[in-house]
């Protein structure tokens, strides 16, 4: 996925407040911006559309912003605004109500509602966010239910809101390394993590629906499983007991996905060791210390599971592979090389 990206560098200093605010006049969040830094405005703001929810990476000189009725009234407001403050501390204001968020926290509310935002940076640094823009009838809650949480401060340290936030960042920080057709799917996996952690601060699980609930926890386990690959002991109770659930609702989980646990992790494992194997970086590292580095303690166990995965040996997928490495900076090499007429 290529984001679009409107960025004031190159522009005359001069001109780049203005330029800015134009951008922010085509975007369902039109403001009255003041700033300090009107005369040599630095900001960029990468766009990134996954379906019904769009995502911006903003990073700005600190600001002061006003949306008021009659700026509703000129913008498509049917929609609410999240954001992760990455860096500078993030100050929201809606209907009476304030959230302070510093970097990793988390504030929400409604486009459509009178707000005042301030973002502050130190001296001479950017503020930065990440804003996530979400279309009301992508969320599966009610509107009015949503009321108490609009500026208010949720944590991006723990539990959902980590993972909400874990899951901004990585894609908008690599955008390059997904594939088009599988904005709507990511997108879907952003919203049912959105529902669920205003679900949670609602202190009404039920608020949620059924299989909103589901995938959000199956994103929670799966990501539980991605950071404790190399830990040998990893099983079902172990992973049932992080997320307070049993073992045999566990295994519901992944009957759903047509899977098991077992198979996960034991996929997972294999997916970081040919990623080390074909690495040239990695060819002097014996096998079994890779093997190792992620979960297969067991020599004969590793190079069972290998050979039914990819129908040849860990030996013999890397040497294919170093040698496919060794081919293409050959080539480079000899294209690359200087030339004597």
């Amino acid at each position: 996925m290529q984001p679009q990206i409107f960025d004031t560098a190159p522009i005359p200093a001069g001109d780049r407040f203005g330029l800015w605010l134009e951008m922010l006049a085509r975007t369902p969040t039109l403001m009255r911006i003041r700033t300090e830094h009107a005369d040599n405005f630095l900001a960029r703001a990468e766009f990134l559309d996954l379906g019904a929810m769009q995502l911006i990476r903003h990073r700005y000189r600190p600001l002061d912003g006003v949306r008021t009725r009659k700026l509703i009234q000129r913008s498509d407001a049917d929609c609410y605004l999240l954001a992760v403050t990455l860096n500078g501390v993030g100050v929201a204001d809606q209907d009476g109500q304030r959230g302070v968020c510093p970097p990793g926290d988390i504030t929400f509310y409604d486009c459509a509602r009178p707000q005042e935002l301030s973002h502050y940076a130190d001296e001479n640094d950017r503020a930065a966010s990440i804003v996530a823009l979400i279309p009301y009838d992508a969320l599966p809650l009610p509107h009015r239910r949503l009321t108490p949480l609009f500026a208010s401060r949720m944590s991006g340290r723990e539990g959902i809101g980590a993972l909400l936030a874990d899951y901004l960042v990585r894609i908008t920080s690599h955008p390059e390394q997904y594939h088009a057709v599988d904005a709507e799917r990511l997108g879907g996996v952003g919203l049912d993590l959105v529902t669920t952690l205003l679900g949670r601060h609602l202190l009404s699980e039920e608020a949620v629906p059924t299989e909103v609930r589901r995938r959000a926890l199956l994103a929670q386990v799966q990501s539980y499983v991605r950071q404790h690959l190399g830990d040998a002991m990893l099983d079902p109770r172990t992973i049932a007991d992080a997320h307070h659930i049993s073992v045999r609702s566990l295994h519901r989980l992944f009957e759903v996905e047509e899977t098991t646990i077992a198979a996960y992790i034991r996929d997972e494992r294999l997916a970081r060791c040919r990623r080390d194997l074909a690495d040239p970086a990695l060819g002097d590292r014996p096998i079994q210390l890779i093997a190792g580095r992620w979960g297969f303690r067991d020599k004969a166990h590793f190079s069972r599971a290998f050979r039914a995965a990819q129908a040849e040996t860990p030996h013999a997928y890397r040497a294919r592979h170093l040698e496919q490495a060794r081919n293409v900076n050959s080539a480079a090499s000899e294209v690359n090389s200087p030339r004597t007429e």
